[in-house]
């Protein structure tokens, strides 16, 4: 438990993806295989169950630490997270007991089978045992809450510099319903994967953002296509079998079966990248439809109805088995053409078509009509460009549209994670509704260290209430709130539901009076929902 412990404290203190990297790969070239399966087993949310519920946590915390309940809530309420809470206000712990983490999850299972008093008696033991960091990670693994800021792309990624195997082949492996008590690390990491070289992707190649219009030269060099809002995948057709990747190099072919029909029409030996959409109607629907099928392991048969979907295909990677990356884009988009029109019209593929343009002012004019078909820009791509990887400035480019933007008040503040734990950084925002004041979304990113030092002064002198975490502030400060889409949703109160919302600016300069309205909101999901 001590290097987890470690390895957590070295993750939690730094936003570095190398860092972040680095402190996993020492990990699992160091730590007992066991506690490296259950260590990868946690950071990809195969956590345990909640053993006891936070009731209880509370209740026998605050009678170990001597304090009232009122003090444990009071405590509860700076902090905003009861592990912590529990883990800070404890004595120190009287004994030490470096036993794995292994052992203590095995100690939490058992925990969950026997009757409160013993249960109580096992958890009371276990924080009397350890130090204050391995006792908050006891505590929120008890909670079933444990979560970390790192994602499977970076498990593999340390796992492939600990191991020294290629990334895909470890993303492949981790894929599947396996938890600790089905496999080994041996199993699961050291043995070899027969399926894995068939099945493995290519790297993707990225655009970079383009925010006006650059000097390109000729406007026939270039193949233009719509940006469309899904999620970009690259669909693999080998060895009589197909497979599915996003661009965070997650499998996810389960989640999308209708694709599954692709390889009866497409030949083997086929790598085709591009982006699944939910789509009827011959046109996209919103991301909003997509996202209710995203994170699913099985979809229903309604949800599949409701929310079908393509792979809009870009480009093409392989071609009867060959890689034709080197090949110029005006040739793979060729070859491209002539699959996707093999396969019948119903198959649920179609090829992003070319936007027809003569020059450049033809094109700002098309990007300009992107909102309307429910596009979020343009993608330019020079026709002779190879197929690279990573992101590389020069031949593909995206432009897309600007953000739609409404002024809101900030009604709540709560404090953010890691780094950014002692600072108020996550907002609610409200619009007005006659003299009431509606929330309709929230956000954390957008603004300086400094601005968010500033503020969290100011929440800190200016809080009207406090629920938990969360406090209430006065309707005082306007912010510029930006975002990529809007949609109905009958979850919030305001009925809307943004896309991407973030914080483009703090309007210093607007009285609460002069932020938006709730029929401001409402008509724009009337023009762009």
């Amino acid at each position: 438990m001590k290097d987890f412990a470690t390895l957590f404290t070295r993750i939690d203190e730094t936003t570095k993806t190398s860092v972040k990297t680095a402190a996993l790969a020492d990990y699992f070239q160091q730590a007992e295989p066991s506690d490296r399966l259950w260590t990868i087993a946690l950071f990809t949310g195969r956590r345990p169950k909640r053993t006891i519920t936070a009731t209880k946590l509370r209740e026998w915390a605050a009678e170990v630490a001597g304090l009232p309940d009122w003090l444990f809530e009071e405590s509860y309420s700076i902090v905003g997270d009861l592990a912590e809470t529990i883990a800070l206000v404890l004595p120190p712990a009287a004994q030490a007991d470096d036993q794995s983490l292994t052992y203590w999850i095995n100690t939490i299972r058992t925990l969950a089978t026997l009757e409160d008093g013993d249960r109580k008696a096992g958890i009371l033991n276990a924080w009397n045992s350890l130090p204050t960091t391995q006792r908050f990670l006891f505590t929120k693994l008890l909670t079933g809450g444990f979560r970390i800021g790192v994602s499977a792309k970076l498990i593999t990624r340390a796992l492939a510099q600990a191991t020294g195997q290629p990334e895909a082949q470890l993303t492949h492996k981790l894929m599947g319903s396996w938890t600790p008590d089905t496999v080994t690390w041996d199993s699961l990491i050291e043995a070899d994967d027969p399926t894995a070289d068939l099945s493995r992707p290519y790297p993707f190649y990225l655009a970079y953002q383009m925010d006006s219009l650059n000097d390109l030269g000729d406007p026939s060099d270039w193949n233009a296509e719509r940006k469309w809002d899904g999620i970009r995948g690259q669909l693999i057709i080998r060895g009589g079998d197909h497979h599915l990747w996003s661009r965070g190099e997650d499998l996810m072919t389960d989640r999308f079966p209708e694709l599954a029909q692709l390889k009866d029409f497409l030949p083997d030996g086929t790598v085709i990248d591009g982006e699944i959409l939910a789509f009827a109607d011959e046109k996209p629907m919103s991301f909003n439809t997509l996202q209710k099928r995203i994170g699913r392991k099985t979809v229903p048969k309604k949800l599949l109805a409701e929310a079908p979907v393509i792979l809009m295909a870009y480009d093409l990677l392989e071609h009867a088995g060959k890689d034709i990356r080197e090949a110029p884009l005006r040739a793979r988009r060729k070859h491209l053409k002539m699959l996707i029109n093999q396969a019948p019209a119903a198959s649920p593929i179609r090829l992003s078509d070319a936007v027809a343009f003569t020059t450049w002012d033809d094109l700002a004019r098309a990007r300009d009509e992107s909102r309307d078909i429910g596009a979020e820009g343009l993608m330019l791509k020079r026709l002779n460009s190879p197929y690279l990887s990573g992101r590389k400035r020069g031949d593909w480019w995206k432009w897309k549209i600007d953000p739609l933007t409404i002024d809101a008040v900030m009604i709540y503040a709560q404090a953010g994670h890691g780094r950014r734990a002692n600072l108020f950084t996550d907002y609610t925002f409200a619009v007005r509704d006659g003299n009431d004041l509606v929330p309709f979304t929230k956000a954390y990113s957008g603004l300086t260290d400094a601005e968010f030092r500033e503020i969290t002064t100011w929440v800190r002198k200016n809080t009207l209430q406090k629920f938990g975490p969360v406090r209430q502030v006065p309707p005082v400060h306007v912010f510029e709130i930006a975002f990529e889409g809007i949609q109905a949703s009958p979850r919030h109160k305001s009925g809307v539901a943004l896309r991407f919302p973030r914080m483009a600016r703090w309007r210093r300069d607007k009285p609460v009076d002069e932020a938006n309205t709730l029929d401001d909101l409402k008509q724009m999901l009337a023009s762009y929902g």
